[in-house]
């Protein structure tokens, strides 16, 4: 252990508290730092005013001030390809042979199946509708619930379809 001079102490707790490889520590873990390394009159009331002073440390603590959504308890299915989560990927680069530019996913809540659908950003709902029920319907049967983060289409899909939205 060290003794230190007053005057270097707020370079050892920059060291102990700031660096890249401290990464702005709560007040014990960079009390215990400091400890391990160096001794000097009143070190640990200068921790305490060090840490309360770092404004990283304050900003990080604050609230953002939203308001946090409840949590929900989503049924759980009884059998495969009853209720489906279903998420678009868009914007990707135009590919294959219709230069489908988006992807419809959609997964099994039961299974955790997922299947990947190419289609266009600005297929209409009734379009999606029959693509889904061609390609995923057909195959495994119809669901009674999609949950989707996503308002426009899951909300026209799912009377077309006669299922329930659950938006997230």
């Amino acid at each position: 252990m060290t003794v230190v001079d007053r005057s270097l102490i707020n370079l050892v707790l920059k060291e102990c508290h700031d660096s890249p490889f401290s990464g702005h520590l709560s007040e014990d873990r960079t009390r215990e730092k400091v400890k391990a390394c160096i001794w000097s009159p009143m070190w640990q009331k200068d921790v305490t005013e060090y840490c309360k002073t770092c404004d990283k440390c304050q900003n990080a603590d604050k609230s953002t001030g939203k308001r946090l959504g409840n949590m929900i308890k989503i049924q759980e299915p009884s059998r495969p390809w009853e209720i489906v989560h279903m998420d678009w990927v868009t914007g990707l680069p135009p590919g294959g042979d219709r230069s489908y530019n988006s992807c419809l996913v959609i997964v099994d809540r039961f299974g955790r199946t997922p299947i990947f659908l190419p289609c266009h950003k600005d297929d209409t709902a009734m379009g999606t509708a029959l693509l889904i029920w061609n390609r995923v319907v057909s195959w495994n049967g119809i669901f009674t619930k999609i949950i989707s983060d996503r308002l426009s289409k899951p909300q026209i899909i799912t009377p077309l379809m006669g299922v329930a939205a659950i938006l997230t």
